[in-house]
C-alpha cells in the first residue's frame, strides 16, 4: 500500500532546488518541497511546517493535531514502521 506519511521540515537543504530536511519518526531525510512553495510560501518559511510526504515530494500542508493524529492511525495499522524502516535503508544506500 502506498501512503503518505507526516513530516515535519527541519531545514531548506537547497534553496534553488526546492529540497528540505525533514524529519519522521526521528528519521532525517531529503524531499522535495516544490508541491508547497508558491508565492505565499518561499521555501525558508516551510521550515517547522508538517507536511505529507509521498516518494520523496511533500506533496501538502498539514497542521500538527492532524500529523499526529495520523501517525497514531498509521502506527495502528503497522504503516509507519514500514516506511520509516524503508526510509532508513535508502539513506543507507
Amino acid at each position: 500500500m502506498c501512503l503518505g506519511i507526516p513530516g515535519q521540515i527541519v531545514e531548506i537543504s537547497n534553496v534553488e532546488h526546492k529540497l528540505a530536511i525533514v524529519n519522521v519518526g526521528g528519521v532525517r531525510r531529503e524531499v522535495n518541497i516544490a508541491c508547497i512553495v508558491d508565492g505565499e510560501h518561499s521555501p525558508v518559511s516551510c521550515v517547522g511546517d508538517w507536511v505529507l510526504i509521498h516518494v520523496g515530494f511533500a506533496m501538502s500542508r498539514i497542521n500538527e493535531k492532524e500529523a499526529k493524529r495520523t501517525i497514531e492511525l498509521l502506527t495502528e495499522m503497522g504503516e509507519v514502521q514500514t516506511a520509516i524502516q524503508a526510509m532508513r535503508q535508502s539513506n543507507t544506500s
